[in-house]
């Protein structure tokens, strides 16, 4: 059976059969979902709540939704949004699960060291937890879910500049903490971006 695309669901949606195309999203993009709160968030009682409540939300904002993105772009944007409230009202400051970003974020050639691996994690993660909400989102967008800058400018509405700037300052940030704390674990050059564009636009800081 052919899937089908976003413009037949939501024709499908508003013919009347909600539940249907409801029922579908869910069993489409639940554990998607779930997964850039859980990112975001960290404990799974937490993501599994807020990939609850983009659902909930998603139902009846149908009604609204005009396609100018699909519908995985704004289900994204959603579980982003309330994952940022999250931890802004809960003042909880913690990370994605630090395990994801060894590849990219330590190229420490004693890595293989148990114990040296678990320091920097350690530190990692609390570089991590320094990033105010949006440069943390930023930062998960890129360098997890690899995302281009043009797809994470339609979820958090900021223009492709001002993301590379938010991306960048947090690169130098977390590789700042990470000198202060351990010397010289190597984070990457960051897009190779320039001190001009550290400035196109307001960056979270």
């Amino acid at each position: 059976m052919v899937e089908l695309d976003d413009k037949e669901l939501l024709k499908l949606y508003h013919s009347g059969q909600k539940e249907r195309v409801f029922n579908e999203l869910v069993r489409r993009y639940q554990k998607r979902i779930y997964w850039v709160s859980r990112r975001m968030v960290k404990r799974h009682e937490d993501a599994d709540d807020i990939a609850q409540d983009v659902f909930v939300k998603a139902y009846t904002a149908l009604e609204n939704f005009r396609g100018d993105s699909n519908i995985y772009t704004w289900l994204y944007r959603i579980a982003v949004n309330l994952s940022i409230n999250h931890i802004r009202k809960q003042k909880v400051r913690n990370a994605v699960d630090i395990e994801d970003y060894l590849p990219f974020l330590s190229r420490d050639a004693e890595q293989d060291s148990g114990l040296m691996r678990r320091e920097n994690v350690s530190l990692i993660e609390e570089a991590i937890e320094t990033l105010p909400e949006k440069q943390r989102a930023v930062f998960i967008m890129r360098y997890y879910d690899e995302m281009p800058y043009e797809q994470i400018s339609a979820i958090l509405g900021t223009t492709v500049g001002g993301l590379k700037a938010n991306f960048h300052h947090a690169v130098k940030k977390v590789g700042a903490y990470l000198k202060q704390r351990h010397g010289a674990l190597n984070i990457g050059d960051s897009e190779g971006l320039t001190e001009d564009e550290d400035e196109e636009e307001g960056t979270d800081s």
